[in-house]
């Protein structure tokens, strides 16, 4: 009889009686009622090691298919209580398929990933399961949103499905991503570490940039999972999801006017700015606490998504350098791949020099963040609040490498270079040949100022579009965005472009 236990099938009964954490995380994730199980009977077929006796339905992973705030989403979550959640070719082959019918399906898919790594016992065939997710990855990557949740450890030849992902979270203290564990480390480097530091969500999300963003717990892993979801489309031919805005499009919002301080030496919190760009609330801030010199996120203007790129003066005076160029460069790909338009709120003092960035290579991380805005087709606005100077003045969205709207405050400062620095190269030997040395310089750095850093140059060579006063940079933002929406550009059949990575 259908349902009878029978000798040997205890186990099966067993794992079928429990609520897994996996399947709890996945309720969690999908909108009431709407989970779906796929492949929930399917167990590996390997011989030997014993685990021909430990063949558990589903193989420690759960695939299903259900609704996030009513629009369709595939997920997985592996379960560490089921050999470990370790991956063999059926636990592959079902994370594989469930891949297909996204692509199939046009819609994101998540992972959250639990897992021991490859299943040792299976050899090759675990391997060979790991590249046939890694190649659906690429195949996906820029045609439907994904997501990696990392809940438990990620380790060895895992991290590399995440890491080919659109976005990684990671739940603080009870995860971690690296290639190799401590132990090897100490072995071939002699050198101690814990798991914590070596690869914990604080070090991917500070140190390395791996995590875009670190979670307290698994509740607010997935709460947050669905808030990202909101904001991006289910797939690259859909626009993202529009939502009738609350906040006024058309305030002038004087709390802008008290924001950048006129001493242009003086820090502030370039956030204060997008928050009040952005509708009220409406702001998700991406790898928060990483390349801090720049700021990145998802927000909305008038109820439409838009990518915020900010530099922020707060840290290292906003300079752009290798890994603020890294962050900023791979959101604006992102945003691109999923017709988001960009805003981008401009101070920025140029790159930063010196010996370390040089040897690290800033000229082609830099190339990257210029590849990224000049390859962009969506509609590109950008304002500039105060400092755009030299080679990041040209990068930050201008004009010159595509920008559609280019904006500035009264005060914007756009030059090669700020006044000290463009008088000690213009003017050294007048200044040395001076009776006061100190006084004439103080007068040649008036002059370049009132002569040079000031946007009405740029604004009259038609470089910008428009001095607004910073009360209305809100309004006039939308007005531009709401004009460029159905923007489209064509560009030279090809392969793929050749950019730096």
């Amino acid at each position: 009889m259908p349902g009878t236990r029978t000798e040997g099938s205890e186990a099966i009964w067993e794992a079928r009686a429990k609520v897994s954490v996996a399947m709890a995380r996945l309720e969690r994730l999908f909108d009431a009622g709407t989970l779906e199980v796929i492949g929930a009977e399917v167990t590996h077929r390997a011989q030997g090691f014993g685990l021909e006796k430990k063949k558990i339905p589903g193989d420690g992973v759960v695939t299903a298919s259900g609704l996030v705030d009513g629009r369709p989403v595939f997920a997985y979550a592996q379960d560490r209580t089921v050999l470990g959640g370790s991956l063999g070719q059926a636990h592959a082959q079902k994370i594989a398929r469930l891949q297909d019918l996204a692509m199939r399906a046009g819609a994101p898919f998540v992972g959250i990933n639990d897992s021991g790594g490859a299943r040792i016992q299976e050899g090759v065939d675990a391997l060979g399961g790991y590249g046939e997710i890694f190649r659906r990855n690429v195949a996906a990557s820029g045609v439907i949103p994904q997501i990696s949740v990392i809940a438990g450890p990620c380790a060895g030849g895992a991290v590399y499905s995440p890491a080919l992902t659109d976005f990684v979270g990671m739940v603080d203290q009870s995860s971690f991503m690296f290639l190799t564990g401590p132990k090897v480390v100490k072995t071939v480097t002699f050198e101690e570490i814990t798991v914590e530091d070596l690869g914990g969500a604080r070090t991917h999300a500070e140190r390395t940039g791996v995590s875009h963003f670190r979670w307290a717990n698994d509740d607010e892993a997935l709460a947050e999972v669905r808030r990202l979801l909101s904001y991006l489309p289910s797939n690259h031919r859909e626009e993202p999801p529009y939502v009738v805005p609350a906040d006024d499009v058309a305030r002038m919002d004087v709390a802008f006017n008290a924001i950048v301080p006129e001493d242009p030496r003086k820090p502030y919190d370039v956030r204060r700015v997008v928050e009040l760009v952005v509708d009220a609330g409406s702001f998700m801030e991406v790898q928060a606490g990483w390349a801090q010199n720049v700021v990145v996120g998802l927000g909305r203007l008038g109820g439409h998504v838009v990518g915020m790129v900010a530099n922020q003066p707060l840290v290292n005076a906003g300079v752009l350098d290798i890994d603020a160029s890294r962050k900023a460069a791979r959101f604006i790909r992102t945003c691109n791949a999923f017709g988001i338009p960009l805003v981008s709120l401009v101070d920025v003092p140029g790159f930063l020099p010196g010996r370390e960035q040089e040897y690290g290579g800033v000229i082609d991380h830099g190339a990257k963040l210029l590849y990224a805005y000049c390859e962009a087709s969506v509609p590109k606005l950008s304002v500039i609040l105060r400092k755009a100077y030299g080679g990041a003045y040209i990068v930050m969205s201008s004009q010159h490498v595509g920008g559609d709207v280019n904006l500035a405050w009264p005060r914007a400062e756009i030059a090669v270079m700020g006044a000290s620095g463009a008088v000690e190269v213009l003017n050294r030997r007048e200044i040395a040949a001076a009776e006061d040395p100190e006084a004439r310089a103080a007068e040649l750095r008036a002059d370049y100022e009132e002569r040079f850093l000031n946007p009405n140059i740029a604004a009259q060579r038609g470089y910008i579009d428009a001095v607004i006063e910073p009360c209305e940079t809100r309004s006039r933002l939308y007005r531009h965005l709401r004009v460029m929406l159905n923007k489209r550009e064509w560009s030279a059949p090809k392969r793929h472009g050749n950019g730096p990575l």
